[in-house]
Protein backbone atom coordinates (compact mmCIF):
# COMPACT_ATOMS: atom_id res chain seq x y z
CA UNK A 1 0.00 0.00 0.00
CA UNK A 2 3.16 2.24 0.23
CA UNK A 3 3.17 5.23 2.53
CA UNK A 4 -0.13 6.00 2.71
CA UNK A 5 -2.58 4.27 4.67
CA UNK A 6 -6.22 4.65 4.81
CA UNK A 7 -8.23 3.06 8.16
CA UNK A 8 -11.45 1.24 7.38
CA UNK A 9 -13.29 2.95 10.54
CA UNK A 10 -11.02 4.98 13.41
CA UNK A 11 -8.14 2.37 14.07
CA UNK A 12 -4.36 2.88 12.95
CA UNK A 13 -3.30 -0.71 11.66
CA UNK A 14 0.58 0.39 12.53
CA UNK A 15 0.11 2.52 15.69
CA UNK A 16 2.62 2.53 17.79
CA UNK A 17 1.05 1.60 21.01
CA UNK A 18 1.64 -1.62 23.74
CA UNK A 19 -1.72 -1.57 23.98
CA UNK A 20 -4.16 -3.50 21.52
CA UNK A 21 -6.83 -1.74 19.46
CA UNK A 22 -10.02 -1.35 21.23
CA UNK A 23 -13.05 -2.02 18.74
CA UNK A 24 -16.08 -1.45 20.45
CA UNK A 25 -16.02 2.26 19.72
CA UNK A 26 -19.64 2.50 20.85
CA UNK A 27 -19.12 1.65 24.18
CA UNK A 28 -17.25 4.87 25.03
CA UNK A 29 -19.90 7.18 23.92
CA UNK A 30 -20.47 10.24 26.40
CA UNK A 31 -16.91 9.46 28.10
CA UNK A 32 -15.02 12.07 26.33
CA UNK A 33 -12.37 14.16 27.60
CA UNK A 34 -14.11 17.27 26.27
CA UNK A 35 -17.95 15.81 27.21
CA UNK A 36 -18.73 15.15 23.60
CA UNK A 37 -22.35 13.52 23.32
CA UNK A 38 -23.61 10.64 21.27
CA UNK A 39 -27.09 11.79 20.45
CA UNK A 40 -26.34 12.45 16.59
CA UNK A 41 -25.56 8.46 16.76
CA UNK A 42 -28.59 7.33 18.65
CA UNK A 43 -30.97 7.68 15.83
CA UNK A 44 -34.13 5.30 14.82
CA UNK A 45 -33.79 3.63 11.19
CA UNK A 46 -30.28 1.91 10.92
CA UNK A 47 -28.18 5.50 11.30
CA UNK A 48 -25.32 3.73 13.13
CA UNK A 49 -24.93 1.65 9.42
CA UNK A 50 -25.35 4.62 7.79
CA UNK A 51 -22.75 6.65 9.39
CA UNK A 52 -19.65 4.03 8.90
CA UNK A 53 -20.99 3.64 5.32
CA UNK A 54 -20.65 6.90 4.52
CA UNK A 55 -17.34 8.30 6.51
CA UNK A 56 -16.63 11.85 6.27
CA UNK A 57 -12.38 12.06 5.80
CA UNK A 58 -9.20 13.68 6.97
CA UNK A 59 -6.44 14.01 6.50
CA UNK A 60 -3.31 13.40 8.73
CA UNK A 61 0.18 14.40 7.55
CA UNK A 62 3.13 13.74 9.80
CA UNK A 63 6.20 12.06 9.57
CA UNK A 64 6.83 8.63 10.82
CA UNK A 65 10.41 8.41 9.59
CA UNK A 66 13.21 10.40 9.26
CA UNK A 67 14.73 12.99 11.68
CA UNK A 68 11.51 14.70 12.79
CA UNK A 69 9.75 11.16 13.67
CA UNK A 70 10.42 11.60 17.32
CA UNK A 71 8.22 14.13 17.31
CA UNK A 72 5.65 13.96 14.43
CA UNK A 73 5.09 10.24 15.23
CA UNK A 74 2.91 11.17 18.51
CA UNK A 75 1.28 14.11 16.84
CA UNK A 76 -0.09 11.46 14.45
CA UNK A 77 -0.88 9.59 17.33
CA UNK A 78 -3.15 11.98 19.71
CA UNK A 79 -5.22 12.94 16.52
CA UNK A 80 -5.99 9.39 15.87
CA UNK A 81 -7.33 9.14 19.46
CA UNK A 82 -9.62 12.51 19.34
CA UNK A 83 -10.93 11.23 16.19
CA UNK A 84 -11.50 8.12 17.80
CA UNK A 85 -13.01 9.52 20.78
CA UNK A 86 -15.67 11.56 18.63
CA UNK A 87 -16.91 8.78 16.91
CA UNK A 88 -17.03 6.70 19.74
CA UNK A 89 -19.44 9.48 21.03
CA UNK A 90 -21.33 9.01 17.79
CA UNK A 91 -19.44 10.78 14.90
CA UNK A 92 -20.05 14.07 13.52
CA UNK A 93 -23.33 15.44 11.91
CA UNK A 94 -24.31 11.98 12.08
CA UNK A 95 -21.30 10.66 10.00
CA UNK A 96 -17.73 8.76 11.00
CA UNK A 97 -14.73 10.02 10.79
CA UNK A 98 -12.15 8.30 8.82
CA UNK A 99 -8.38 9.13 9.14
CA UNK A 100 -6.37 8.98 6.05
CA UNK A 101 -2.50 9.53 7.09
CA UNK A 102 0.48 10.09 5.18
CA UNK A 103 4.30 9.83 6.29
CA UNK A 104 6.49 13.18 4.77
CA UNK A 105 9.01 11.43 5.22
CA UNK A 106 10.81 14.44 7.05
CA UNK A 107 11.18 15.83 3.51
CA UNK A 108 10.46 19.08 3.45
CA UNK A 109 10.94 20.16 -0.05
CA UNK A 110 9.68 17.31 -1.71
CA UNK A 111 7.11 14.85 0.01
CA UNK A 112 5.24 17.58 2.32
CA UNK A 113 3.75 19.17 -0.82
CA UNK A 114 3.09 15.88 -2.55
CA UNK A 115 1.17 14.21 -0.09
CA UNK A 116 -0.95 17.05 0.56
CA UNK A 117 -1.42 17.88 -2.84
CA UNK A 118 -2.87 13.77 -2.53
CA UNK A 119 -4.93 14.32 0.43
CA UNK A 120 -6.86 17.01 -1.16
CA UNK A 121 -7.28 16.03 -4.66
CA UNK A 122 -7.01 12.39 -4.75
CA UNK A 123 -8.50 11.48 -1.11
CA UNK A 124 -10.65 14.54 -1.07
CA UNK A 125 -10.11 15.38 2.69
CA UNK A 126 -12.26 17.75 4.32
CA UNK A 127 -9.15 18.56 6.25
CA UNK A 128 -6.05 18.39 7.39
CA UNK A 129 -4.48 17.89 10.76
CA UNK A 130 -0.20 18.01 10.28
CA UNK A 131 3.38 19.42 10.01
CA UNK A 132 6.28 19.76 12.39
CA UNK A 133 8.72 22.52 10.95
CA UNK A 134 8.24 25.33 9.58
CA UNK A 135 9.96 24.20 6.71
CA UNK A 136 7.67 21.89 6.31
CA UNK A 137 4.49 24.23 6.55
CA UNK A 138 5.80 26.63 4.47
CA UNK A 139 6.22 24.18 1.52
CA UNK A 140 2.26 23.03 1.48
CA UNK A 141 0.92 26.35 2.27
CA UNK A 142 0.77 27.24 -1.18
CA UNK A 143 -1.42 23.66 -1.67
CA UNK A 144 -3.98 24.77 0.30
CA UNK A 145 -4.34 28.29 -1.07
CA UNK A 146 -4.96 26.49 -4.76
CA UNK A 147 -7.18 23.96 -3.55
CA UNK A 148 -8.97 25.69 -0.76
CA UNK A 149 -8.14 23.48 1.60
CA UNK A 150 -7.84 23.79 5.29
CA UNK A 151 -5.21 22.84 7.47
CA UNK A 152 -4.88 22.75 11.08
CA UNK A 153 -1.15 23.47 12.53
CA UNK A 154 -0.02 22.22 16.04
CA UNK A 155 3.24 23.36 16.76
CA UNK A 156 4.55 26.40 18.07
CA UNK A 157 6.37 28.32 15.57
CA UNK A 158 8.44 32.00 14.74
CA UNK A 159 5.48 34.05 13.29
CA UNK A 160 5.69 36.12 10.63
CA UNK A 161 2.68 34.59 8.59
CA UNK A 162 -0.73 34.02 8.36
CA UNK A 163 -2.78 32.12 5.71
CA UNK A 164 -6.22 32.39 5.29
CA UNK A 165 -5.86 28.13 4.96
CA UNK A 166 -4.03 27.47 8.22
CA UNK A 167 -5.44 27.42 11.68
CA UNK A 168 -2.40 27.82 13.84
CA UNK A 169 -3.05 26.17 17.22
CA UNK A 170 0.90 26.01 18.26
CA UNK A 171 2.04 29.51 20.09
CA UNK A 172 3.55 32.31 18.94
CA UNK A 173 7.26 34.19 19.87
CA UNK A 174 4.56 36.73 22.19
CA UNK A 175 3.28 33.51 23.64
CA UNK A 176 6.19 31.13 24.41
CA UNK A 177 9.71 32.04 24.53
CA UNK A 178 9.79 36.05 25.09
CA UNK A 179 7.77 35.84 28.28
CA UNK A 180 10.36 33.16 29.25
CA UNK A 181 13.23 35.44 28.85
CA UNK A 182 11.51 38.32 30.50
CA UNK A 183 10.73 35.80 33.65
CA UNK A 184 14.84 34.41 33.73
CA UNK A 185 15.87 38.44 33.35
CA UNK A 186 13.54 39.05 36.97
CA UNK A 187 14.54 36.37 38.73
CA UNK A 188 18.41 36.76 38.37
CA UNK A 189 17.49 40.69 39.12
CA UNK A 190 18.32 41.50 35.79
CA UNK A 191 21.78 39.24 36.16
CA UNK A 192 21.35 37.44 32.99
CA UNK A 193 22.59 39.21 30.24
CA UNK A 194 24.57 36.93 28.09
CA UNK A 195 22.43 35.04 25.89
CA UNK A 196 23.76 31.90 23.80
CA UNK A 197 21.58 30.62 20.45
CA UNK A 198 21.54 27.81 18.90
CA UNK A 199 18.79 26.53 16.44
CA UNK A 200 18.44 24.18 13.57
CA UNK A 201 19.58 25.23 10.29
CA UNK A 202 15.95 26.65 9.13
CA UNK A 203 13.39 29.09 9.12
CA UNK A 204 12.37 28.91 12.68
CA UNK A 205 15.00 29.35 14.28
CA UNK A 206 16.68 31.90 11.75
CA UNK A 207 13.61 33.71 12.94
CA UNK A 208 12.93 33.41 16.24
CA UNK A 209 16.40 34.25 16.70
CA UNK A 210 15.42 37.40 14.92
CA UNK A 211 12.90 38.09 16.94
CA UNK A 212 14.69 37.34 20.38
CA UNK A 213 17.10 40.16 19.33
CA UNK A 214 14.64 43.10 18.37
CA UNK A 215 12.95 42.16 21.57
CA UNK A 216 16.06 42.28 24.00
CA UNK A 217 17.39 45.41 21.95
CA UNK A 218 14.13 47.08 22.76
CA UNK A 219 13.90 45.74 26.44
CA UNK A 220 16.72 44.79 28.08
CA UNK A 221 19.44 46.78 25.98
CA UNK A 222 22.20 46.02 28.64
CA UNK A 223 21.89 42.29 26.98
CA UNK A 224 24.29 40.85 25.28
CA UNK A 225 23.82 37.80 22.12
CA UNK A 226 27.21 36.16 23.47
CA UNK A 227 26.71 33.71 20.35
CA UNK A 228 24.60 31.97 17.86
CA UNK A 229 24.90 28.60 15.93
CA UNK A 230 22.79 27.29 13.31
CA UNK A 231 23.17 23.23 12.86
CA UNK A 232 22.28 21.15 10.24
CA UNK A 233 18.88 18.81 10.50
CA UNK A 234 19.68 15.75 12.11
CA UNK A 235 22.99 16.88 13.10
CA UNK A 236 25.34 14.56 15.60
CA UNK A 237 28.23 16.30 16.33
CA UNK A 238 28.11 18.75 19.11
CA UNK A 239 31.49 18.65 20.71
CA UNK A 240 32.76 22.59 18.98
CA UNK A 241 29.39 24.06 19.69
CA UNK A 242 29.36 23.54 22.98
CA UNK A 243 33.08 24.65 23.27
CA UNK A 244 31.62 27.55 21.82
CA UNK A 245 29.07 27.86 24.49
CA UNK A 246 31.58 27.29 27.44
CA UNK A 247 33.78 29.75 25.53
CA UNK A 248 31.49 32.81 25.20
CA UNK A 249 30.70 32.80 29.45
CA UNK A 250 27.11 32.92 28.64
CA UNK A 251 24.71 33.30 31.38
CA UNK A 252 21.79 31.01 29.29
CA UNK A 253 21.45 29.05 26.14
CA UNK A 254 18.06 29.38 24.26
CA UNK A 255 18.07 25.66 22.65
CA UNK A 256 16.08 26.66 19.20
CA UNK A 257 17.17 22.65 18.06
CA UNK A 258 14.76 20.53 16.67
CA UNK A 259 14.52 16.61 16.06
CA UNK A 260 16.35 14.39 17.26
CA UNK A 261 19.84 16.69 16.91
CA UNK A 262 18.63 17.03 20.79
CA UNK A 263 19.65 13.75 21.98
CA UNK A 264 23.15 14.75 21.03
CA UNK A 265 23.46 18.48 21.91
CA UNK A 266 22.06 17.37 25.57
CA UNK A 267 24.78 14.20 25.62
CA UNK A 268 27.27 16.43 24.74
CA UNK A 269 26.40 19.21 27.13
CA UNK A 270 26.49 16.73 30.21
CA UNK A 271 29.90 15.15 28.37
CA UNK A 272 31.22 18.46 29.03
CA UNK A 273 30.08 18.72 32.56
CA UNK A 274 27.82 21.99 31.46
CA UNK A 275 25.65 21.43 34.26
CA UNK A 276 22.17 23.85 34.74
CA UNK A 277 23.84 25.48 37.96
CA UNK A 278 26.56 27.00 35.19
CA UNK A 279 24.58 27.53 32.18
CA UNK A 280 21.12 26.76 32.23
CA UNK A 281 19.26 25.91 28.65
CA UNK A 282 15.68 26.88 27.72
CA UNK A 283 14.24 24.78 25.28
CA UNK A 284 12.00 25.80 22.65
CA UNK A 285 11.15 22.38 21.22
CA UNK A 286 11.99 19.79 24.15
CA UNK A 287 8.99 18.28 25.42
CA UNK A 288 7.91 15.30 27.29
CA UNK A 289 7.67 13.01 24.66
CA UNK A 290 11.09 13.89 23.28
CA UNK A 291 12.44 13.50 27.26
CA UNK A 292 11.79 9.47 26.92
CA UNK A 293 15.17 9.58 24.66
CA UNK A 294 17.63 11.21 27.29
CA UNK A 295 18.67 9.93 30.76
CA UNK A 296 17.48 12.01 33.35
CA UNK A 297 21.08 12.89 34.51
CA UNK A 298 21.45 14.40 30.93
CA UNK A 299 18.81 16.94 31.28
CA UNK A 300 17.65 16.94 34.96
CA UNK A 301 16.95 21.23 36.22
CA UNK A 302 17.34 22.87 32.46
CA UNK A 303 14.48 24.52 31.28
CA UNK A 304 11.66 24.40 28.20
CA UNK A 305 9.33 27.02 27.32
CA UNK A 306 5.88 25.80 26.51
CA UNK A 307 1.92 26.56 26.71
CA UNK A 308 1.37 23.32 28.75
CA UNK A 309 2.68 20.76 30.38
CA UNK A 310 1.50 17.02 31.58
CA UNK A 311 1.72 18.25 35.17
CA UNK A 312 -0.40 21.02 34.20
CA UNK A 313 -3.45 20.43 37.30
CA UNK A 314 -6.88 20.34 36.02
CA UNK A 315 -9.42 17.72 35.67
CA UNK A 316 -9.60 17.90 31.86
CA UNK A 317 -6.07 16.90 31.41
CA UNK A 318 -5.91 14.60 34.36
CA UNK A 319 -8.75 12.75 32.10
CA UNK A 320 -7.16 12.82 28.68
CA UNK A 321 -3.57 11.90 30.39
CA UNK A 322 -5.37 9.12 31.53
CA UNK A 323 -7.26 8.01 27.92
CA UNK A 324 -4.30 8.31 26.62
CA UNK A 325 -2.41 5.91 28.30
CA UNK A 326 -4.80 3.48 28.79
CA UNK A 327 -5.32 3.41 24.81
CA UNK A 328 -1.55 3.32 24.52
CA UNK A 329 0.60 2.22 27.51
CA UNK A 330 1.57 4.21 30.61
CA UNK A 331 5.00 4.23 29.24
CA UNK A 332 3.26 6.89 26.93
CA UNK A 333 3.62 10.93 28.18
CA UNK A 334 1.90 14.10 26.83
CA UNK A 335 3.72 17.11 24.98
CA UNK A 336 2.34 20.17 24.18
CA UNK A 337 2.62 20.01 20.34
CA UNK A 338 0.11 16.61 21.33
CA UNK A 339 -1.80 18.97 23.36
CA UNK A 340 -2.40 21.49 20.48
CA UNK A 341 -2.63 18.75 17.94
CA UNK A 342 -5.20 16.75 20.71
CA UNK A 343 -7.42 20.47 20.70
CA UNK A 344 -6.95 21.15 16.89
CA UNK A 345 -9.21 18.40 16.18
CA UNK A 346 -12.15 19.17 18.83
CA UNK A 347 -11.54 23.14 17.75
CA UNK A 348 -12.71 21.64 14.03
CA UNK A 349 -15.41 19.37 15.49
CA UNK A 350 -16.96 22.46 17.51
CA UNK A 351 -16.60 24.41 13.97
CA UNK A 352 -18.12 21.55 12.08
CA UNK A 353 -21.11 21.59 14.54
CA UNK A 354 -21.59 25.31 14.34
CA UNK A 355 -20.99 25.49 10.70
CA UNK A 356 -23.95 22.48 9.99
CA UNK A 357 -20.99 21.70 7.10
CA UNK A 358 -17.83 19.84 6.54
CA UNK A 359 -17.07 22.55 3.81
CA UNK A 360 -13.44 23.60 4.56
CA UNK A 361 -14.31 27.33 3.80
CA UNK A 362 -17.69 27.50 6.02
CA UNK A 363 -15.57 25.62 8.58
CA UNK A 364 -13.22 28.66 8.75
CA UNK A 365 -15.82 31.24 8.54
CA UNK A 366 -17.48 29.39 11.60
CA UNK A 367 -14.00 29.85 13.43
CA UNK A 368 -13.76 33.22 12.71
CA UNK A 369 -17.26 33.71 14.06
CA UNK A 370 -16.06 32.51 17.72
CA UNK A 371 -15.32 29.26 18.78
CA UNK A 372 -14.79 28.96 22.35
CA UNK A 373 -14.39 25.54 25.11
CA UNK A 374 -12.50 24.33 27.59
CA UNK A 375 -9.32 22.23 26.82
CA UNK A 376 -6.84 20.27 28.84
CA UNK A 377 -4.63 23.64 29.74
CA UNK A 378 -7.57 26.21 29.37
CA UNK A 379 -9.77 28.32 27.64
CA UNK A 380 -9.73 27.38 24.05
CA UNK A 381 -9.90 30.38 21.75
CA UNK A 382 -9.31 31.55 18.21
CA UNK A 383 -8.54 35.08 17.42
CA UNK A 384 -10.67 35.81 14.15
CA UNK A 385 -7.84 38.25 12.28
CA UNK A 386 -4.91 35.83 12.63
CA UNK A 387 -6.58 32.80 13.08
CA UNK A 388 -3.99 32.18 15.98
CA UNK A 389 -5.04 30.64 19.37
CA UNK A 390 -4.43 32.58 23.10
CA UNK A 391 -2.32 31.24 24.53
CA UNK A 392 -0.83 31.04 28.67
CA UNK A 393 3.14 30.81 28.49
CA UNK A 394 4.47 28.24 30.88
CA UNK A 395 8.35 27.48 32.17
CA UNK A 396 9.20 24.08 33.28
CA UNK A 397 12.05 22.63 35.12
CA UNK A 398 12.89 19.05 33.66
CA UNK A 399 12.48 16.55 36.81
CA UNK A 400 14.62 13.17 37.11
CA UNK A 401 11.61 11.32 36.14
CA UNK A 402 11.85 13.69 32.76
CA UNK A 403 8.14 15.31 33.60
CA UNK A 404 8.52 19.34 34.42
CA UNK A 405 8.20 21.33 37.75
CA UNK A 406 6.23 24.16 35.92
CA UNK A 407 8.00 27.05 37.96
CA UNK A 408 6.80 30.36 35.81
CA UNK A 409 3.02 30.87 34.42
CA UNK A 410 1.72 33.94 32.81
CA UNK A 411 -0.73 35.42 34.68
CA UNK A 412 -3.38 35.62 31.87
CA UNK A 413 -4.09 34.28 28.71
CA UNK A 414 -1.67 36.08 25.62
CA UNK A 415 -3.03 37.21 22.74
CA UNK A 416 -1.36 36.22 19.96
CA UNK A 417 1.01 38.57 17.85
CA UNK A 418 2.25 36.82 14.50
CA UNK A 419 3.56 40.09 13.70
CA UNK A 420 5.51 41.73 16.33
CA UNK A 421 6.61 45.34 15.29
CA UNK A 422 9.89 45.32 16.86
CA UNK A 423 10.47 42.73 14.71
CA UNK A 424 8.65 43.08 11.81
CA UNK A 425 7.26 46.72 11.31
CA UNK A 426 4.98 47.16 9.53
CA UNK A 427 3.39 44.24 8.87
CA UNK A 428 0.10 43.21 10.42
CA UNK A 429 -2.81 41.17 9.64
CA UNK A 430 -6.53 40.76 10.27
CA UNK A 431 -9.04 38.52 8.04
CA UNK A 432 -12.02 40.03 9.14
CA UNK A 433 -11.23 43.32 7.33
CA UNK A 434 -8.79 43.14 4.37
CA UNK A 435 -6.53 40.46 5.41
CA UNK A 436 -2.55 40.58 5.40
CA UNK A 437 -0.66 43.92 5.52
CA UNK A 438 2.70 43.97 4.18
CA UNK A 439 5.17 46.39 5.46
CA UNK A 440 9.08 46.67 4.45
CA UNK A 441 11.30 42.91 3.77
CA UNK A 442 12.74 41.72 6.86
CA UNK A 443 16.18 39.46 6.36
CA UNK A 444 16.15 36.86 8.55
CA UNK A 445 18.72 34.68 6.99
CA UNK A 446 21.92 34.33 8.94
Amino acid sequence: MGIMSEYPKTRLANRTSTRPPRREFLKRAGSTVLGVGAGSMLLAGGCVEQTVANPIKVGILHSQTGTMAISETSLRDIELFAIDEINAAGGLLGRMIRPVVEDPRSRNIDLFPKRARKLLTEDKVSVVFGCWSSAGRKAVLPIFEEFGGLLFYPVQYEGNESSPNIVYTGSLPNQQILPAIDWLRSLSGGAKRRVFLVGSDYIFPWTLSHVIEKHLAATYPDTEISGKIYVSQGARDFEPVIRQIVASDSDVVVNMINGDSNLYFYNELKRQGVSPRDIPVIATSIGEDELRGLLPEVVEGHFATWNYFQSVNSALNRRLIEGFQKEHGEDRVLSDPMESAYVSVYLWKHAVEKAGTFEPMAVREALREGVEFEGPSGTISLDPRNQHLSKRCRVGRIRSDRQFDIVFESPRMLAPDPFPQDAFPGWRCDWTEGGLVKGPAVDIRP
